[in-house]
């Protein structure tokens, strides 16, 4: 046991950037309605910090971080910029009514990002670093450094540029292992060379920004905690550039559950875990893998016969954490056709998806519907129903109603029936690369759209014959990457649903730019 560990713990700050880098991801843009909702997610977990966004990256980033910014309370709301005045006064224009806001200024500090992206020599680097965090200073108190790629920066310039940063007014310094290179060991003695070295390091927070490129962001961020960092940054789901970042449900319940060895934990609300994460899933389209670490589906299940044994006898024996800790249910199989809006009303809230009004009648009459073509009604598909209709909230078409006709050596062909305000418009096509095909090209008919089809999914959302299906679909129209969804009994309904889920987005522009932001952590 740590000798740390025998006091109190400490109390470790966890940035969340879901918002940020999060939904960088290839496919995880979110609109403006999402990014508020999620923002208020993440206030319910009690994050203590909230990247919301990079506002001089494009005007749909400003405008979403100035939203948040004026809606959430009782959480720090930061928004990114490089060392440069345009940058900085741009985020602080979107940050400016938030109840507590943080400019977070970065620059890259590497060899090798000096020499082949910035053509900066150290001198240059410093003095652009200091100039920048004392221009945020002078607009916020709340300042944040990141020395780009620090974990490849030699030790002795990142300790030169840190102690500079301070001494601007910096008061979190931020270690970022920007392309996931470091190991435990290797961040672990950046973060103690920094304690050591730096004299100043007192009068700022050490955090550390782990990618995930090797498998290690948590192991890493961990290992900073370790040798004194204060500040974690993470997304949940471990969604980000790449391969991802620092998984935020992982290395807090790391950190709660190893607190014997840490001596360390965080404010998190653990028991809104699961839900934050099936809320992103919902969002983005990106479904958790079954056997992930504490919200995966498998994450508490045991099918081996020693391992059910010992459970029966006392589930210490192989679960080290409770369910319940992290947001799962006891029960799965809860509601069926007789239960009545109280029971859905009451299963719902404990799901982390409050209803009530005629939200709650909407999905009510959903649930009734789907009570008739299942025996079993679980968890999922009530979370299922409940993203269902928030993902048709506004849209301008809606399905009505389709027909399919294929056999195996004839052509297909589709007429479906899309509904838009008061206005119900059929069509059909002939022809296509199977049913999907038909049905994609006959509501691209309709619409008016066109789109290049990139991905396209479906998977069950619970088990047996009866089960929903949920399809999620990714395309290109232009320089933006779009993303649909939809969940129905029948499979090829929810391909439809997903495919007119997508052509909304495409309708609004709310797709996400491929070319991405300018630059990240």
């Amino acid at each position: 046991m740590n000798a740390e560990a025998m006091s109190e713990p400490r109390q470790i700050t966890i940035f969340d950037t879901t918002l940020r880098d999060g939904e960088q991801s290839p496919g995880c843009s979110m609109n403006l309605s999402e990014k508020l909702e999620m923002a208020q997610a993440l206030v319910e977990l009690r994050v203590d910090v909230m990247e919301a966004g990079f506002p001089i990256a494009s005007p749909g980033d400003f405008e979403a971080v100035k939203a948040i910014a004026g809606a959430v309370k009782g959480v720090q709301v930061c928004g990114l910029a490089r060392c440069n005045d345009k940058d900085i006064d741009r985020a602080w224009e979107a940050l400016k009514e938030a109840e507590r806001p943080r400019i977070h200024v970065f620059l890259a500090t590497s060899a090798i990002h000096r020499e082949f992206k910035l053509k900066m020599g150290k001198e240059e680097i410093v003095r652009r670093a200091i100039e920048g965090v004392k221009r945020a200073r002078n607009l916020c108190d709340n300042i944040e450094f990141s020395p780009e790629d620090a974990a490849r920066t030699e030790i002795d310039f990142l300790c030169e540029v840190v102690e500079a940063a301070i001494d601007a007014g910096a008061t979190t310094v931020n270690i970022p292992d920007t392309v996931g290179y470091a190991t435990p060991v290797h961040m672990g003695g950046v973060i103690k060379s920094l304690v050591d070295r730096v004299p100043c390091i007192d009068k700022a927070v050490i955090s550390c920004h782990c990618h995930n490129d090797l498998g290690l962001a948590v192991a890493n961020s961990l290992a900073c905690v370790e040798n004194g960092a204060g500040q974690i940054e993470c997304t949940v789901n471990g969604i980000g550039e790449r391969a991802g970042n620092c998984s935020l449900e992982e290395v807090v319940m790391a950190l709660r559950t190893r607190g014997d060895y840490y001596g360390a934990d965080t404010g998190v609300h653990t028991q809104r875990l699961m839900p934050t994460s099936r809320l992103l899933s919902g969002i983005t389209g990106m479904t958790v893998q079954r056997n992930k670490a504490i919200v995966g589906r498998n994450a508490f299940a045991h099918e081996a016969g020693i391992h059910q044994d010992g459970m029966l006898k006392n589930p210490t024996t192989y679960e080290i954490m409770r369910p319940e800790d992290v947001g799962f249910t006891k029960t799965d199989l809860v509601l069926g056709k007789h239960s009545g809006r109280a029971a859905l009303a009451d299963r719902a809230t404990a799901l982390g998806h409050p209803l009530a009004g005629d939200e709650l009648d909407a999905v009510f009459a959903e649930f009734k519907k789907l009570a008739d073509k299942k025996k079993e009604i679980y968890d999922a598909d009530i979370l299922a129903l409940i993203e269902k209709k928030y993902a048709e909230k506004g849209q301008e078409w809606s399905l009505d109603a389709y027909e399919v006709k294929i056999t195996t050596d004839g052509v297909p062909s589709a007429t479906v029936t899309l509904r838009r305000g008061d206005d119900v418009v059929t069509d059909t096509f002939f022809g296509g690369d199977g049913p999907f095909d038909a049905l994609f090209c006959v509501i691209e008919k309709i619409t008016g759209a066109k789109v290049r089809v990139r991905e396209f999914r479906i998977h069950s959302v619970t088990q047996g014959k009866d089960a929903q299906a949920e399809s999620t679909i990714e395309a290109v129209e232009g320089n933006k990457r779009y993303r649909g969804r939809g969940v129905s009994t029948d499979s090829v309904e929810a391909g439809a649903r997903a495919f007119v889920s997508l052509i909304n987005r495409v309708l609004r522009g709310a797709g996400q730019e491929i070319d991405g932001p300018i630059e990240s952590v």
